[in-house]
């Protein structure tokens, strides 16, 4: 084993900087090193990174010289934005963090600042806010729905619209809604439960149920909205992808004065029988020419959730399935 030693030049961070940077027991660095599979040590008055392979050290360094600039601005250094700027390492796009950073698109129910943490997904929030109607296309974990929802609270919370209306189909895996026990609300509940909770991160559980209960948010199977007209709303469609056409056709020509809608869904991942042919698919190809309608694609990179849900979604992609 050639093992290249390198010394991380560009920081002299003091020990209180190490101690953010590296984490508790060093997890921080552990979650690099098996990234990259190298190592990292701190000795005398900086880091060293220890590899085989010179571009890994490159990037290690990259990512390490970066977080040193987010721990001396107060930044919580933790795995999931450690593994946020991996992703954009990995891209050759770690320069864009100061610019992501700066686009602050909301505030969750803890006060805590809400940004893009991919360049994909700061161009989904320009298309959200330019676009009438905007197709969001992409695998699980890539913030599809969660990013729409934080922008129409913003435009709520503004005044800006009346009303928040999410939608989503709820024949799915096989079962018909008809066919399941209880009353309508304990149907549809399990199926719509990843909706309330981007509210309920947004907004507190209190206040999601409140405005609920006054019909300012609402929250309805696809069947819902038919013979309706939706103005002064904003209206998500999420797991679109399991829409028929004629599901599709409704739920588009629902679109009233002042409104705006998203339709988010994953390809890939279609519960319709195979003689069924996917609303979102065909949307894709027949409106990607309208004005004002814009289709964003976001791919496994910008999977924000734990790492190994990328190498997942990869692995069942890299064997067609």
């Amino acid at each position: 084993m050639n093992l290249i030693s390198h010394q991380v030049t560009a920081i002299n961070p003091s020990i209180e900087i190490v101690q953010v940077i590296s984490g508790p027991e060093d997890s921080n660095l552990h979650f690099i090193e098996d990234h990259y599979h190298l190592q990292i040590a701190f000795r005398g008055d900086n880091f060293y990174i220890k590899g085989e392979n010179k571009k890994h050290i490159d990037k290690a360094e990259d990512l390490l010289i970066m977080l040193y600039e987010l721990a001396k601005k107060g930044e919580d250094i933790n795995q999931s934005l450690i593994a946020q700027l991996i992703n954009l390492n990995d891209l050759n796009q770690l320069h864009e963090v100061p610019r992501l950073g700066k686009m602050i698109i909301g505030r969750n129910s803890e006060g805590k600042n809400i940004f893009p943490k991919t360049i994909n997904q700061m161009l989904l929030i320009k298309n959200l806010e330019k676009y009438d109607i905007n197709i969001v296309v992409g695998p699980a974990g890539t913030g599809k729905t969660y990013l729409a929802v934080v922008h129409a609270v913003g435009l709520l919370r503004s005044g800006k619209i009346k009303k928040i209306i999410l939608t989503r189909p709820v024949v799915e895996a096989g079962e018909q809604l008809g066919f399941l026990p209880g009353e309508i609300k304990e149907k549809v509940d399990p199926y719509l439960r990843p909706l309330y909770d981007s509210l309920d991160d947004m907004m507190g559980k209190e206040t999601t149920e409140k405005l609920i209960e006054k019909g300012i948010i609402e929250i309805a199977p696809l069947a819902y909205m038919r013979g309706r007209t939706l103005n002064d709303a904003y209206i998500i469609l999420d797991e679109a992808q399991n829409t028929t056409i004629a599901q599709m056709k409704m739920f588009l020509t629902r679109l009233g004065f002042n409104s705006k809608m998203v339709l988010t869904g994953d390809v890939t991942q279609i519960d319709l029988k195979t003689n069924i042919k996917s609303g979102l698919a065909v949307v894709i190809e027949i409106l990607a020419s309208i004005k004002n309608i814009a289709i964003t694609r976001l791919t496994s990179h910008d999977i924000i959730r734990h790492p190994l849900v990328e190498s997942i979604v990869k692995a069942f992609k890299d064997n067609n399935l």
